[in-house]
C-alpha cells in the first residue's frame, strides 16, 4: 500500500506543473509475440500514426538487427520509422545482456549493430546506446569500463527514468486475441493504463523528494503489437496529465542526465533510483501486475 499512497501523493502535489517527456522505443523491428493477423509492418505503422496524431515530435528506436535475420518479414519497419522523421540507435545486435556476456564480445555485438544505422541513419546521429535488459555490468569495474568503450566509439548512454514494464502485455495480448477473449483484453487495457499512470506518479514523486521539481523524464517503451494498439489511449493519458513530449536529446541536456550525456566512467547507472540511494533515501516500490499478466488467457 505505501507506494501506491507515495506515487498518488506525489501526482496529486504536482498535477498541474509542466511535465517534459522523451519517448524511446525499444527492440526494433521485432518485439515479443504478435497475435493472429498482425504483422511488424501492421506494428510499426500503428504506433508511427499514434505519434502523428499526438505530435509527438522525434521518437528514438533502438534497434537490434538481428531481428530482421531471424523474421524476414519485418524488413521495413526500420525504413517506415525513418520515412516518418523518426530516429534509430543502438540496443547492440542480439540484446545482448553485458551482466551475463564480456565486455568483448558486447562490444562486438554493439558494433556488428552499426552498419544498419548507418545505412539507415546516414548523416545523422545515431550513436546513442540503450544498454539491453538496462545491464550496464555486473561489477563496478566492467560498468566503468563499459562507459569508457563507448565513450571511444562516441557513444551517449540513452538514461531510463521512467517504464512501467510495458513489454509485460504483449505476450498475454497475443495469447488472448489468439483465445479470442476480449474480456481479457478488455483487463489488459485497463491494467496498462494504470500502471503507466503509477509509475508517471512514482518517477515523479522520486524527482520531487530528490530534487523539488520535475526532471524531463526518459521513458522506456517497447515496439509490440500490444503497445502499438494503446498507444493513442496512453499518449491522451500522458497528454491529459501535463505532459509535453520532447526529444531525447532535450530531455538528457538537464543536468541530471550528465553522467550519460557525456559519457562519464561511472559505476552507477543514472537512475532516479540510484540517485535516492546515493542521497541514503528509501526508495519506495512500485507495483506492477507481473505476475497476473503472466497467468492472462493460459
Amino acid at each position: 500500500m505505501a507506494p501506491l499512497v507515495f506515487a498518488a501523493a506525489a501526482g496529486a502535489g504536482h498535477a498541474a506543473t509542466p511535465v517534459k517527456m522523451a519517448l524511446t522505443f525499444d527492440d526494433l523491428p521485432t518485439h515479443s509475440a504478435l497475435p493472429p493477423g498482425v504483422s511488424r509492418i501492421d506494428v510499426a505503422g500503428r504506433l508511427l500514426a499514434a505519434f502523428h496524431d499526438a505530435g509527438t515530435g522525434p521518437v528514438y528506436g533502438f534497434i537490434n538487427g538481428v531481428g530482421e535475420e531471424r523474421e524476414p518479414d519485418s524488413v521495413g519497419v526500420l525504413s517506415l520509422w525513418r520515412a516518418a522523421g523518426h530516429p534509430l540507435a543502438n540496443h547492440t545486435w542480439s540484446h545482448m545482456n553485458l551482466n551475463t556476456n564480456s565486455l568483448a564480445d558486447w562490444e562486438a555485438d554493439l558494433v556488428r549493430d552499426e552498419p544498419l544505422l548507418e545505412k539507415h541513419m546516414a548523416g545523422q546521429d545515431w550513436r546513442w546506446l540503450r544498454y539491453p535488459f538496462l545491464s550496464e555490468g555486473e561489477t563496478p569495474d566492467k560498468r566503468v569500463a563499459a562507459r569508457e568503450a563507448l565513450k571511444a566509439r562516441g557513444y551517449r548512454i540513452a538514461s531510463v527514468t521512467m517504464s512501467f514494464g510495458d513489454y509485460a502485455w504483449n505476450e498475454p495480448y497475443a495469447r488472448c486475441m489468439t483465445k479470442g477473449d476480449a474480456a481479457a483484453v478488455a483487463v489488459l487495457e485497463a491494467s496498462y493504463l494504470k500502471a503507466a499512470k503509477d509509475s508517471l506518479d512514482y518517477s515523479r514523486g522520486l524527482s520531487a523528494a530528490l530534487y523539488g521539481r520535475d526532471i524531463p523524464y526518459v521513458l522506456l517503451m517497447h515496439a509490440g503489437a500490444f503497445d502499438a494498439r494503446m498507444a493513442p489511449r496512453l499518449l491522451k493519458l500522458y497528454r491529459d496529465n501535463g505532459v509535453t513530449f520532447v526529444s531525447l536529446e532535450e530531455a538528457e541536456r538537464d543536468k541530471f542526465y550528465a553522467p550519460d550525456f557525456k559519457t562519464q566512467a561511472t559505476s552507477a547507472p543514472t537512475t532516479l533510483e540510484e540517485a535516492m540511494k546515493a542521497k541514503g533515501l528509501a526508495v519506495p516500490k512500485l507495483d506492477l501486475p507481473f505476475a497476473d499478466l503472466d497467468k492472462m488467457c493460459r
